[in-house]
């Protein structure tokens, strides 16, 4: 599992102009089991993936291929996470 985590570079109208195709990119992420949950950070400087991908390259492939990143308006951080524990309901996310 791999938390995606997402700085924008310009301001929010910069961001906001390539919000429709992140969306996008995020409904088809879900459609293909990679993103698990995400959102903004608050206050809205970025954003919060978390991703399951087989590996750290997997991870970092589908991370730059977000729009954001692609037209240059956010950075990301990736960090690999074993969950060792989780919430009932959640056992699945262990790995």
């Amino acid at each position: 599992m791999f938390v995606i985590s997402l700085t924008y570079t310009t301001p929010e109208e910069a961001v906001d102009v390539h919000l429709p195709a992140h969306v996008e990119w995020m409904k088809q992420a879900v459609a293909d089991g990679v993103l698990l949950a995400s959102g903004r950070k608050v206050p809205r400087t970025g954003g919060v993936i978390i991703a399951k991908a087989a590996s750290r390259a997997e991870a970092e492939a589908f991370a730059a291929s977000d729009p954001f990143v692609t037209e240059g308006v956010a950075t990301v951080d990736i960090t690999e996470v074993a969950l060792g524990m989780t919430a009932p309901g959640l056992d699945a996310l262990r790995g």
